[in-house]
C-alpha cells in the first residue's frame, strides 16, 4: 500500500501544474476514489473552496465543529454555503469521549500542559478527522511552507500510509499574501478576524491575534513553547 502511495504522490508531484484549479482539476482526474478537503474556513481553505466550486469538482468538504469555534467562524461557514450554494459537511467530538475529557481536565484544563491540550486537540479534531477521511483515496489540506517553520517542508502531494490516501496541499508554496491577494480580489468570502490580527483562526479559546514578528501560528496555543500543531498534520505524511 505504501509503495502505492508514493507511485501516486510521485506521478501528482512531477507535474504540478501553475493555478489552483489546474491543481486541484490534476488531483481529482488522477486519484480514483473519494477525495475531502477539510476546512476551518481559513483564507486557504477559503481559495481552495471557491475553485472546488467554480470547476464543479467532486470532493466534499468536512469541517471539524470542535464547539469552540468563533462565531466570526460560524457566520463565514454560514456565508460560504450561500455563495457557492454547497453544504460543507461537519464533524463533531463524540459525546462520550467529550464528556470524558471534560470530566478529567475540566473545561479549561488544555491550558494546564501541553499534554492536557493535546488530549482536548485530539477529541474535538483529529479523532473526527479519522471519521472524515475514512475510505477517502485524498485529503486535500490548506497547508503552506511559510505558515511556520515546522511546515517549510510541505510538498504538493505525500503518501499519508497511517490514513491510507494520498495528502495533497495545491497552495505549498504560496505566500500568504499571494492568498490574501486572491481572497480580497476574486471576492471571496472570509473570516472577518483575519481583518482584526487573527492570521490562523482556531478554537476560541486557544487563537489570538499575532504580534509583529511572528508566524501565522504563533497565534495559536501562545501559552506554550511548542511547534503550533493540534495533531491533524503530524507525522504521518511521506515525502514522495
Amino acid at each position: 500500500m505504501t509503495r502505492e502511495l508514493l507511485r501516486r504522490a510521485e506521478a501528482l508531484n512531477a507535474n504540478v501544474a501553475g493555478g489552483i484549479a489546474a491543481r486541484l482539476v490534476a488531483v481529482r482526474e488522477q486519484l480514483r476514489g473519494p477525495i475531502v478537503l477539510t476546512t476551518a474556513f481559513g483564507i486557504e481553505s477559503q481559495l481552495l473552496t471557491h475553485f472546488i466550486a467554480r470547476e464543479r469538482l467532486d470532493i466534499d468538504l468536512v469541517t471539524l465543529d470542535t464547539g469552540r469555534l468563533f462565531g466570526e467562524t460560524l457566520e463565514v461557514w454560514a456565508e460560504t454555503e450561500a455563495r457557492y450554494g454547497l453544504r460543507v459537511r461537519a464533524l463533531s467530538p463524540e459525546s462520550g469521549q467529550l464528556d470524558d475529557l471534560l470530566a478529567g481536565d475540566g473545561p479549561m484544563g488544555f491550558r494546564h500542559s501541553v499534554a492536557a491540550r493535546q488530549r482536548c486537540c485530539h477529541v474535538r479534531k483529529v479523532a473526527p478527522l479519522t471519521q472524515a477521511l475514512t475510505g477517502a483515496a485524498g485529503w486535500i489540506s490548506g497547508l503552506r511552507r511559510g505558515q511556520s517553520p515546522g511546515r517549510r517542508d510541505v510538498r504538493f502531494a505525500a503518501a499519508d500510509p497511517a490514513r491510507g490516501l494520498v495528502k495533497v496541499s495545491p497552495l505549498f508554496d504560496w505566500s500568504e499574501e499571494e492568498v490574501a491577494l486572491h481572497i480580497r480580489s476574486l471576492g471571496i468570502p472570509y473570516n472577518r478576524l483575519l481583518d482584526a490580527g487573527f492570521r490562523s483562526v482556531g478554537c476560541q479559546p486557544c487563537t489570538r491575534a499575532t504580534r509583529i514578528g511572528e508566524t501565522a501560528r504563533e497565534g495559536r496555543w501562545w501559552w506554550e513553547d511548542s511547534t503550533r500543531e493540534c495533531g491533524l498534520h503530524s507525522g504521518t505524511a511521506v515525502a514522495a
